[in-house]
């Protein structure tokens, strides 16, 4: 068999193209995936909590006695100063109607106690005529002795009687005052509801405890007041204070003096404030979710001053960043990027086009960026987000470059 010029090179050239084919089939595609360059920048981690301001110190007014307190002297929003402004009135109660059996009672009470008062008065009349009597002898006793007709002892006798007589009208006077008090008392009993009181004793004036205006008022209108009910509230809206709702397990890591961005108040720039402490009581909250979870209350303070934050009262709603950690340059990716290896943390890095599995120990977790503790330099490039199809020695290439 003889082979022509001609046929050799068509031979070659197929094998040519059957290795070219089988190269191209047996090649592995690079896997797009997406990068991220390695930075040392600011980082911050917060704890998020909604929150709600407080007046400080906040003074109930309360009913000194039981009574009627009249109409409010003053209105929501008035500035009042401590012990000058009056903020309530309160009249004592009124007497209570008797029943046919309770007005019998009091009416023979008043009857009885007047019968005892004119025997009271009648013992008085005696007991003054008695030391009259008496008077009128030791006068005359006395005269006598000095002309010298009477004796001593006489002198005596009579002086003793007038001294028994004066300690009997003075007996006589305590008996007939005490009847009087029981005639009053018993009379007292009988008054209507409508009878009045005397203008001395008409109200009780109550005048702010401290200087800032009244938050709330009971009932303007004037109403039945029992004794301790409260009547009025009175703060000062610029001593304010915040109430943050926190998770029991992230308050244990907060510390007094934390710092706080205050956002969502309604004003244009954050406030500042700073955590005053945690209170030591939690207590089961269920969440919007409807998870139950353990609460706990923690107070900051506004360092923020009073003019940068007009406007902002007591019960307002607000929303707290509280400052758990921060540096000024810390190396750090993205959550995204990492993934478990036995009990610890790694990344895939690209080296001349091709992924690397590399373990790396993490810091500090916020909740889009990580610390890199040890592991990486600054300027790496890592895969975020790697699929499956990304493994150790496989080709990457940036998928933006597609």
């Amino acid at each position: 068999m003889t082979f022509t010029h001609r046929g050799i090179g068509l031979g070659l050239a197929g094998m040519g193209l059957l290795a070219l084919l089988g190269f191209v089939a047996l090649r592995t595609d690079p896997v797009p995936v997406d990068l991220f360059t390695v930075t040392a920048a600011p980082m911050r981690i917060t704890i998020d909590a909604d929150g709600q301001t407080r007046i400080r110190e906040i003074f109930e007014v309360a009913a000194p006695i039981a009574g009627t307190a009249r109409r409010a002297p003053v209105a929501v929003g008035d500035r009042v100063q401590a012990g000058q402004s009056i903020v309530a009135r309160v009249e004592p109660a009124a007497p209570a109607l008797l029943d046919w059996r309770s007005r019998t009672e009091a009416e023979a009470a008043v009857a009885e106690a007047m019968a005892a008062y004119d025997l009271a008065r009648a013992e008085l009349a005696r007991a003054e005529e008695d030391t009259r009597f008496a008077t009128l002898q030791r006068d005359r006793t006395r005269a006598l002795l000095e002309r010298g007709v009477a004796a001593l002892t006489q002198m005596e006798t009579v002086s003793q009687q007038l001294a028994l007589a004066e300690a009997a009208l003075q007996a006589a006077q305590a008996r007939s005052a005490m009847a009087q008090g029981h005639l009053d008392r018993a009379r007292a009993a009988l008054l209507a509801p409508t009878a009045g009181h005397a203008p001395e004793s008409c109200c009780v004036e109550l005048t702010a405890p401290s200087d800032g205006v009244v938050l709330s008022i009971a009932t303007i209108s004037e109403h039945p007041a029992p004794l301790g009910a409260p009547l009025v509230s009175i703060g000062d809206p610029s001593d304010l204070e915040i109430v943050a709702d926190l998770l029991s397990a992230d308050a244990v890591g907060l510390r007094p003096g934390t710092a706080a961005l205050v956002e969502r108040w309604g004003g244009p720039d954050p406030l500042m404030a700073v955590l005053d402490r945690i209170e030591p009581l939690a207590e089961t909250r269920v969440s919007a979710l409807g998870i139950s979870e353990q609460r706990v209350d923690g107070i900051f303070q506004i360092t923020t001053s009073p003019a940068a934050r007009a406007g902002l009262g007591h019960g307002f709603a607000v929303f707290l960043r509280i400052i758990a950690w921060e540096s000024d340059s810390a190396l750090q990716v993205p959550l995204g990027a990492l993934f478990r290896r036995e009990e610890g943390w790694a990344v895939f890095i690209v080296e001349d086009g091709r992924a690397r599995e590399r373990a790396i120990a993490i810091g500090q977790r916020g909740t889009r960026m990580a610390q890199v503790l040890a592991g990486l330099s600054e300027g790496e490039i890592i895969i975020t987000h790697p699929g499956a199809a990304v493994r150790d020695g496989v080709a990457v290439v940036d998928r933006r470059n597609l």
